[in-house]
């Protein structure tokens, strides 16, 4: 797995500055296509780091329709969601998390973007090597005909394998959205 992580992340480095912005662009596009926003709803998503899709093409259209968005904020070996403010702090991994701000469980969310390294077509991710977000939605392997939070993968095309090897703690994302695809069958 680690050969693997490493590889995946190489070939999101390589990517070039123009395709980058233009995927992140498409990524909005492909979003709007999965979801519908409602009112009300309370989103996170993430600042990208190490080579991962930005985000802020859709970051941008959810403030100018007035949501409330929410990022990852690392408490222990879980994450909870921070509400986006101007006020932030680097973790230790040096990725900004806001402060002075309202800060909100997984369960309290209703659609969460995860950046990840790879996946597959059956909606399995590997992220970093962590563990903070498998430990963060590991209530969802117990829980039946759950609705929220609806978790949707972010990735550059070029981050699919054809079969990921699973672990029991691993958890299926609801959906994997690419700048020209999107795995939620």
């Amino acid at each position: 797995m680690k050969a693997l992580r490493l590889t995946l992340r190489q070939k999101r480095h390589t990517i070039n500055h123009n395709d980058r912005k233009k995927f992140a662009q498409f990524l909005l596009f492909q979003t709007q296509k999965l979801t519908t926003f409602k009112r009300g709803e309370k989103i996170a998503i993430y600042l990208p780091n190490d080579g991962e899709i930005d985000t802020k093409y859709i970051a941008n259209f959810l403030k100018r329709q007035n949501f409330s968005i929410y990022l990852p904020k690392l408490i222990g070996k879980k994450l909870k969601f921070a509400k986006v403010n101007k006020f932030f702090k680097k973790n230790i991994f040096g990725i900004k998390e806001p402060i002075y701000t309202q800060i909100l469980t997984t369960k309290q969310m209703n659609i969460i973007f995860v950046p990840l390294v790879g996946f597959d077509k059956n909606k399995n991710r590997i992220g970093m090597g962590s563990g903070f977000y498998d430990h963060t939605f590991a209530f969802k392997k117990y829980q039946q005909n759950y609705k929220n939070p609806k978790l949707y993968g972010l990735a550059f095309d070029c981050q699919k394998v054809d079969k990921l090897n699973t672990n029991p703690w691993d958890v299926t994302l609801d959906a994997i959205i690419t700048p020209t695809k999107i795995y939620n069958k």
